[in-house]
């Protein structure tokens, strides 16, 4: 590829992008060699205590606000029209990959796009990558979002002791021939093992394969287009260089039927 494609990652809930790094960074390199990851920090600062105090470095940030039902969220549309404005000034993204509210987040903005709903003018996503990611559980929301199968090249990582297992594996559901890679983790961005990380290869690298080949059609359909509108000129200049040649030959057969006489 003459330039690396984008991958937007966004961080789980009180943490950052550069701890969801962190996190990504225990998966083998070659991974995500042929993509560039793109790691922002959540728009608002961490309302409470975060889980990861102690163990990396603040300032911690979060997307949204929400119950503990998970049913009624405060600063969610001011979310995503940032969001929004942040894919269409730095991207085009290829795709999103996200941890926990990153993920659901992710799988919304998704949803939202498949339905003409934002990013109209932004290409269609190909890729998602979900870590402990959960569907929104507002009817209105879940209408609209996940009204048909989003058609994104998908993969869900479920932990056996997530505390979001059921939810990760209920958002799968959501996405038309999902990958799922279960791990035996909580709620964390797992370590992968041989088998694992072979899928993971396996899967940008169709990515990058399909764009590859999608690259080449359109060179070639526009080399296709080029040569028709050509063709008329083409043909037009063929005809009076045989139309010269037959004028010619008709001079030179005339000049020899005089000699002769």
């Amino acid at each position: 590829m003459e330039k690396k494609m984008k991958i937007l990652c966004l961080h789980g809930f009180r943490t950052s992008g550069s701890f969801l790094k962190k996190q990504i960074s225990k998966w083998d390199p070659s991974i995500f060699a042929q993509f560039d990851l793109v790691f922002p920090d959540g728009l608002f600062p961490a309302g409470g205590k975060s889980e990861i105090e102690g163990i990396f470095p603040p300032p911690y940030f979060e997307w949204f606000q929400f119950d503990k039902d998970f049913t009624e969220y405060t600063n969610l549309e001011e979310c995503i029209s940032y969001l929004c404005d942040y894919i269409t000034r730095e991207g085009p993204f290829a795709g999103l990959l996200g941890f926990s509210q990153g993920a659901t987040l992710s799988a919304l903005l998704l949803g939202y796009q498949a339905q003409g709903k934002l990013l109209k003018e932004h290409p269609p996503f190909k890729l998602f990558v979900s870590v402990s990611g959960s569907k929104f559980r507002d009817p209105s929301i879940c209408e609209v979002a996940y009204k048909d199968a989003i058609r994104v090249k998908s993969v869900h990582f479920i932990g056996e002791k997530d505390w979001l297992k059921l939810p990760s594996q209920e958002l799968a559901t959501a996405f038309d021939n999902p990958l799922i890679i279960r791990h035996p983790q909580g709620h964390t961005v797992p370590r992968l093992d041989e088998v694992s990380t072979g899928q993971m290869r396996n899967f940008t690298a169709e990515i990058i394969r399909e764009s590859i080949e999608k690259k080449h059609e359109l060179e070639n359909g526009e080399v296709k287009v080029d040569s028709e509108e050509k063709k008329p000129e083409e043909m037009s200049k063929i005809n009076n260089q045989e139309k010269s040649a037959m004028d010619i030959n008709k001079r030179e057969l005339e000049i020899a039927e005089a000699v002769q006489a």
